[in-house]
C-alpha cells in the first residue's frame, strides 16, 4: 500500500516562533513577547515587575506568570520572538517555497493578540483580521489547504494577568468569543482547525522532564486544562453551527513511554504515565468526558475542580472531528535507580539502551511513532494527522554555499517509513506536517541554532543576520517525496 491519493504533505509553524512584527499593526503583547532567549544549559525565563521590582523565573512553553506579576520588557534582555524569522514581512516568499516543494497544507496558528490585542477586547483588530486573511489567499493562490492552530502557546498577556493563567472561567467566554470571530471570517477559506498546541503539556512536563510538581502545580494545571477542554468544545460546537464543512482536531503531545524493564511495576509505571500524560486529553477531548482513571490522577495530589453539570454537557456535545499529535522522541519508565541516564532540553531520566540520542538529549524513535499511530487510533477511531516531527540539529552552511542536511533527511525517512507501515495496519493517517519547515525559534530554548526547516533562515542566538531564506538539501528531497505520494524516499 501506499501514501493515499489526497495525503496532506506539508510542514508546521507557530506564530510566535515565525511572525515576528511583534508590536505591529494594532498586536497586542502575547506571553511569549516576554520571553527571553535560551540555552540547552539554561531556561528562557519571563520577565516582570512584582512588588515593584523587574524579575525573572524559569518558564516552559504554555506557562504563565507568577500571581501578581504583570509582564514587562527588560531593555537589557535579548527577546528571540520579537523578530523571529519576520515571517510577517515574508509570507508571501516563504509561501512560494513552500508551494516548490508541492505542499498540499500548510500549518500556522493565528496570534491571539493580532485579533484581539488585549485578549478580551469589544471589537477586533482589522489590521490582524486582514493580515491573516492575505496569508491564507496567498496558500490558496498555490493550492496548500491552511491547517490552523487557534491558540499555540499564544496567550495574552493581559489576559494571562487578570486570570493568572487560566484559573479562571473568564478565560472561556474570552477564547470562544476569539475562536468564533475567526471561524466566521475566513469561512471558505480554512478547512481544518485546531483549538489547543500540545494541550496536555500543562500536566506531563510537570514531573516528566526531571522536575517536581507540588500539589498546587497540579491544582493549577488540571483547572487550566478543564477549562481549556470546555473552551475547546464550545469552540467545536461553535465551528460546526458556522460551516459544517469545518474538520476540528485537538493537538497532543505525543510522547511514548515504554517500560525500562519487563518488571511488572515499571509495566504499570508505564501504564499510568501514558494515562496521565496521553489519555487524560485525548479521552475527554474525542470522547466528550472523563476517564475512569481521571479521580484518581486529582487524588495523586489532592486536586479539587471547578466543573459543573453544563461543562460536562458541553464536552460531551464538543468532540472533535480528528485526533492531530507532535511527534519527536520516546522516553523510558521505571521504578528502579538508573545510572544512564539523559540530559538535555526537556530530556531527562533512563536512557534507552537501544536507541540514538540527539544533542539535545532526545532519543530518534521511528518504531515509536507507529506504536504511537496504532495505539492512538485503535483508542479513538477517528482520523489521525501527524502535525509535528522533525529533527533540531546546528547547520553548517558549507564551502560550496549549501546545507548538506543528510541527518535530518535520514531523520524524516525513517519516520515516514513508520507512518507507511502504521497506515498498512489500517490506521487512517491524513496528513504530515513537519516541524519547523522554515527555520524558526526554538519555543523550547529560543534559540535559532537548534534549527529544523527545509529552509534555511539567516539569523544567529544573539539576533544578527540578513533573514535571507535558501533551500537546504532536505528541501528538494521533501519536494521529490511529496511528489511520490511517499513512494520515493531514497
Amino acid at each position: 500500500m501506499s501514501f493515499p491519493k489526497n495525503f496532506l504533505w506539508g510542514g508546521a509553524t507557530a506564530a510566535n516562533q515565525i511572525e515576528g512584527a511583534y508590536d505591529v499593526d494594532g498586536k497586542g503583547l502575547s506571553v511569549t513577547d516576554i520571553m527571553t532567549a535560551g540555552g540547552l544549559d539554561h531556561p528562557r525565563m519571563l520577565t516582570y515587575k512584582l512588588n515593584g521590582k523587574l524579575q525573572k523565573s524559569p518558564s516552559v512553553p504554555g506557562a504563565g506568570l507568577p500571581e501578581g506579576a504583570t509582564g514587562a520588557i527588560d531593555p537589557n534582555e535579548y527577546y528571540p520572538n520579537h523578530v523571529a524569522i519576520d515571517f510577517y514581512h515574508h509570507y508571501k516568499e516563504d509561501i512560494k517555497m513552500f508551494a516548490d516543494m508541492g505542499f498540499k497544507t500548510f500549518r500556522l496558528s493565528i496570534a491571539w493578540t493580532r485579533i484581539f490585542p488585549n485578549g478580551n477586547d469589544e471589537k477586533p483588530n482589522q489590521a490582524g483580521l486582514d493580515f491573516y486573511r492575505r496569508v491564507f489567499e496567498e496558500c490558496k493562490k498555490y493550492g496548500i489547504e491552511p491547517l490552523v492552530t487557534v491558540s499555540h502557546y499564544e496567550d495574552p498577556l493581559h489576559l494571562s494577568e487578570k486570570y493568572n493563567d487560566w484559573q479562571d472561567r473568564g478565560m472561556i467566554d474570552c477564547y470562544v468569543k476569539y475562536a468564533k470571530t475567526l471561524f466566521k471570517e475566513y469561512k471558505g477559506l480554512v478547512k481544518y482547525w485546531l483549538t489547543f498546541n500540545e494541550i496536555n503539556t500543562a500536566v506531563m512536563f510537570l514531573d516528566m522532564f526531571g522536575g517536581n510538581g507540588n500539589d498546587k502545580d497540579y491544582q493549577h494545571a488540571y483547572q487550566k486544562l478543564h477549562y481549556q477542554f470546555v473552551a475547546s468544545a464550545r469552540a467545536v460546537k461553535a465551528a460546526h453551527e458556522i460551516d459544517p464543512n469545518y474538520v476540528v482536531g485537538n493537538m497532543i503531545c505525543g510522547i511514548v513511554d515504554y517500560p525500562l524493564t519487563p518488571n511488572p511495576k515499571d509495566v504499570l509505571k508505564c501504564r499510568h504515565a501514558w494515562e496521565k500524560n496521553i489519555f487524560y486529553c485525548g479521552d475527554v477531548q474525542c470522547k466528550g468526558k472523563y476517564p475512569t482513571f481521571a479521580k484518581r490522577l486529582w487524588n495523586e495530589h489532592n486536586v479539587h475542580l471547578d466543573i459543573t453539570d453544563q461543562d460536562l454537557q458541553d464536552l460531551a456535545e464538543g468532540k472533535v472531528d480528528m485526533y492531530t499529535f507532535s511527534y519527536y522522541m520516546s522516553n523510558v519508565v521505571t521504578t528502579h535507580e538508573v545510572k544512564d541516564k539523559v540530559g538535555g532540553n526537556f530530556a531527562a531520566g533512563a536512557k534507552n539502551p537501544y536507541l540514538n540520542y540527539s544533542e539535545w538529549g532526545w532519543a530518534t524513535d521511528p518504531t515509536g511513532l507507529q506504536y504511537y499511530l496504532e495505539v492512538i487510533y485503535d483508542r479513538y477511531d477517528i482520523p489521525v494527522m501527524v502535525v509535528e516531527n522533525g529533527l533540531g540539529a546546528v547547520d553548517k552552511v558549507s564551502d560550496d554555499g549549501k546545507i548538506h542536511d543528510d541527518y535530518r533527511i535520514d531523520y524524516l525517512r525513517q519516520h515516514i517509513e513508520a507512518m507507511q507501515k502504521a497506515i498498512d495496519d489500517g490506521v487512517d493517517l491524513i496528513g504530515y506536517t513537519t516541524w519547523g519547515c522554515i527555520d524558526c525559534v526554538s519555543a523550547g530554548t529560543g534559540q535559532m541554532s537548534k534549527r529544523y526547516g527545509f529552509i534555511y533562515v539567516d539569523r544567529d542566538d544573539e539576533g544578527n543576520g540578513t533573514l535571507k531564506r535558501m533551500p537546504k538539501d532536505s528541501f528538494y528531497w521533501y519536494k521529490k517525496v511529496i511528489k511520490s505520494h511517499g513512494e520515493d524516499l531514497d
